[in-house]
């Protein structure tokens, strides 16, 4: 007669064992607690624009090495980066490996911040009609995504498929819809379609570039006279402060040396708080948008940049 109360141990430690493997793998697969994605079609340059911004769990294991797709057809990503506690964006290596139809990009995060952007090609054009379907391939589980979608400047009747939960008009002045999808499990893709009309084929960044309110002229004779003599008479009246508080000083008996203390090098708020990645590329401090060369207020927000 077979006795099962002789395998009843052996099939208790076999399912341990199961458990323990599945645990070790289910902790072993990041988990996104936040992404963020926006999409700016028609931004600064053909096709669009679009970043991915990500949040890892407090208690992740970092660094941690992550992959991610974007499509084959976008080649190089524009950034890839990881924000530092001081807020900085910093760029960091990858490799790049086409898979099919996508690009498999590759790097390690040493911070749960990381921020990936890329240029979509795959807007389609069909006279006045605009179309581009957004995908989320499903690489990691996400908690809560949300996308949320530009209108280009002259665009008009834009939708998107699921409907937006909701629209609003950014500092730019440009309108802005939101759609908030919620928790997405690992492997399950999500597909976002956005659909606008549009007549001429002029980018956003052309229009939003920051412009003088009034023309500047010439000042009046008088104004450019005294700020000609503004110079000297600040640097003579400097002179004469100098001059006459080492009178005072030397009189008042205490002009003996003394060895100068060391002085502890400061770095500006304005240089510490400037977002740069190693490429010298200049991102906002105020919402982490990149800036493009030459710019002194940011495309996105309107902040002035710190640029050092």
């Amino acid at each position: 007669m077979f006795r099962w109360r002789r395998l009843t141990p052996l099939v208790l430690v076999f399912i341990g064992l199961v458990m323990i493997t599945w645990q070790v793998r289910a902790q072993g697969t990041p988990t996104f607690s936040t992404l963020n994605v926006d999409l700016w079609p028609e931004y600064d340059a053909p096709g669009v624009l679009v970043i991915n911004r990500a949040t890892l769990p407090v208690s992740a294991s970092l660094p941690v090495d992550l992959t991610l797709r974007i499509p084959a057809d976008a080649g190089e990503p524009n950034a890839v980066a990881v924000r530092e506690p001081g807020g900085t964006l910093r760029t960091v290596n990858y490799t790049r490996k086409i898979d099919g139809e996508w690009a498999l990009i590759n790097f390690t995060a040493t911070s749960p911040e990381i921020q990936i952007e890329y240029y979509d090609p795959a807007l389609v054009k069909q006279g006045k009609g605009k179309q581009y379907v957004y995908r989320w391939p499903g690489d990691y589980p996400v908690d809560s995504l949300t996308i949320q979608v530009q209108q280009p400047v002259g665009a008009q009747g834009m939708t998107l498929s699921p409907a937006a939960d909701s629209s609003e008009t950014g500092q730019d002045g440009l309108v802005y819809y939101t759609k908030r999808v919620g928790a997405v499990p690992g492997g399950q893709t999500f597909n976002l379609q956005v659909d606008y009309q549009k007549e001429a084929d002029t980018l956003s960044a052309e229009s939003l570039q920051v412009k003088p309110s009034a023309p500047v002229t010439d000042a009046p004779t008088t104004a450019r006279s005294l700020r000609t003599a503004l110079p000297w008479m600040l640097g003579i009246l400097g002179v004469g402060l100098l001059v006459g508080g080492g009178l005072w000083y030397w009189q008042s008996g205490k002009g003996k040396a003394r060895p100068e203390p060391r002085r502890r090098r400061r770095t500006s708020a304005a240089a510490e708080s400037q977002v740069t990645d190693a490429s010298g590329d200049i991102y906002c401090h105020q919402c982490g948008k990149r800036a493009g060369s030459g710019d002194r207020f940011c495309r996105a927000c309107g902040t002035r940049l710190r640029v050092g």
